[in-house]
């Protein structure tokens, strides 16, 4: 009984992290999550549950992996499965901070309303510096380059509170109650 439970929990899993797999209907707008940060200090405020940048679930190619200390070195975001060439859209309201070259790499910022930062690469930009952007609207376009040719995308609070994209995707991991 508890192996096939764990075998159709394990292939539910999989379906949902698997980039062939349909794509899912989306959470409700208004779900809160919470968040989770590489700071210490205090407590984080539930946000609204972002939209994944390619408008539907995809698989994880590399996770979250902040550093012990902020300038130790650390995967401060996120690695998705989404193949080159493809529309990525806003998770979230918010302003282009900035959209243009890092470093010789092609990045979108977005600011906002709730003090995040989202962060994606490497991307060719539709969108300017000082757009506003909602929810769901064309900001670029995946460039291959990165790392297994997977999107990174990044999510920040302040200057060096990285937090994990997932939990802003996905929301919270709720235990149910048993029954039999």
């Amino acid at each position: 009984m508890l192996s096939s439970i764990l075998g159709a929990s394990l292939a539910l899993g999989a379906s949902v992290l698997s980039p062939a797999a349909a794509p899912l209907p989306l959470p409700p707008a208004s779900a809160p999550v919470a968040e989770a940060s590489v700071s210490t200090s205090g407590r984080l405020a539930p946000t609204q549950r972002w939209l994944w940048p390619s408008g539907h679930p995809v698989a994880v190619v590399r996770g979250f992996a902040p550093p012990a200390k902020r300038w130790l070195a650390g995967h401060r975001g996120v690695d998705l499965a989404i193949p080159p060439g493809t529309t990525l859209y806003a998770p979230a309201d918010g302003t282009i901070a900035h959209a243009g070259e890092v470093a010789g790499t092609s990045v979108v910022s977005i600011d906002h309303a709730d003090g995040v930062r989202s962060t994606f690469q490497p991307v060719r930009p539709l969108v300017s510096a000082g757009d506003v952007v909602r929810r769901g609207a064309p900001i670029g376009t995946l460039l291959s380059g990165h790392d297994a040719d997977a999107l990174h995308l990044g999510a920040r609070r302040g200057r060096d509170t990285y937090l994990n994209p997932l939990r802003l995707l996905m929301g919270p991991i709720v235990l149910k109650p048993w029954e039999n």
